[in-house]
């Protein structure tokens, strides 16, 4: 899901669907947030495309969004530093 640190910063669990018409957060799958992402799965070039992605998404820098879990699953942990915002569209998943 999407959980809220004491420090500030967000865990995010991704179930991620590479090779999309479009960049978007689809809802749950499972205990996981689904998010269709346009890059391709090869050479990393999805999990980049996903990290720019949740940047702009969160609006932080690129160097805040890290990838904690899943470099080569569709299953993916994501560590937001410090976001500035949380988009609309996972509002309805965040947990304190």
């Amino acid at each position: 899901m999407l959980t809220r640190l004491a420090n500030g910063d967000i865990l995010l669990q991704l179930h991620v669907q590479p090779g999309a018409s479009r960049d978007q957060f689809l809802g749950l799958h499972g205990d996981a947030i689904k998010v269709a992402i346009k890059a391709p799965p090869v050479d990393g070039k999805a999990n980049a495309h996903l990290q720019q992605f949740l940047a702009q998404s969160f609006d932080v820098a690129k160097r805040q969004v890290l990838l904690e879990k899943g470099e080569l699953s569709r299953q993916k942990k994501w560590r937001i530093v410090a976001p500035c915002s949380v988009p609309d569209a996972l509002q309805p998943y965040l947990e304190s």
